[in-house]
């Protein structure tokens, strides 16, 4: 009897979420559906061909949706029943992603289906926000946050790199570190030629290891925010537009376990 009075609280509530307002997919079926005109149209006709044939290509189902009413609900809470709903991904496989943006709430989440939680962990969609979208919403750019953060998670989807490997390449310290490693190595081996009177003269040559030691700090450094990759418009094999599917076919059936992250801007 006690377990069944705990039960009935969490299957009102559970009732509840399902008893949302959930909006109907747009027709014809979509993969980017603007229900606020966050976007422009051209902005979201580059989305979608994009979109659309990496689904074609993977069957991997990532969809943009924009949406104001959450009825009182988290965004995250809304985002993965609306995504259950309509079944964003393949039956069996769950394999969907849904990026929801509130603009009127300044709010945006991730979700994950049950398939992709392993190749898009949580604190893969929540660097992705920090990073990716934030910076860019908050310059009033929603097409490039958006546009930068579907290249990711296609990449992160078909295996260009793994959520650790992306992590690494977007920490905030992750040049720094180094730089700091290759100058205390420097001074210490200066303090210790210093330190024996053989400190080179002006004149003469810096020794080729020192010369080595710098250039490589120097490389290092140079590199681009995310090391070996890019993120960007067209920056993972060419998914920047140009669908040969012919449109979008429909939603497969997925469903959603409440994986994922949120933030806003």
């Amino acid at each position: 009897m006690r377990h069944f009075k705990v039960f009935i609280p969490l299957l009102f509530a559970v009732s509840v979420v399902l008893g949302q307002d959930i909006p109907e997919p747009m027709v014809p079926a979509r993969l980017v559906n603007d229900f606020t005109g966050l976007l422009k149209e051209d902005q979201q006709n580059s989305l979608e061909s994009k979109l659309v044939a990496f689904d074609d290509s993977t069957s991997t189902q990532i969809t943009v949706v924009t949406y104001d009413d959450l009825q009182g609900y988290s965004i995250a809470e809304f985002a993965s029943t609306l995504g259950t709903k309509w079944g964003i991904g393949q039956s069996g496989r769950n394999n969907g992603i849904l990026i929801l943006i509130s603009p009127a709430n300044r709010q945006m989440t991730i979700q994950t289906g049950y398939g992709l939680e392993g190749a898009v962990p949580d604190a893969i969609c929540k660097r992705i926000i920090e990073k990716e979208m934030a910076p860019a919403f908050r310059e009033n750019n929603y097409f490039k946050g958006i546009d930068d953060a579907t290249n990711t998670l296609m990449a992160l989807t078909k295996g260009e790199y793994t959520a650790d490997e992306y992590l690494k390449k977007t920490g905030d310290n992750g040049n720094f570190i180094p730089l700091v490693v290759m100058f205390v190595i420097f001074f210490v081996i200066l303090s210790s030629v210093l330190s024996r009177k053989r400190l080179y003269s002006p004149g003469q040559t810096i020794p080729w290891w020192v010369l080595m030691s710098m250039m490589g700090s120097s490389g290092h450094a140079s590199k681009g925010k995310y090391g070996d990759f890019k993120s960007g418009s067209g920056g993972f094999g060419g998914f920047s537009g140009g669908s040969s599917g012919g449109g979008f076919g429909g939603f497969g059936g997925g469903s959603f376990g409440g994986g994922g992250a949120s933030g806003g801007w």
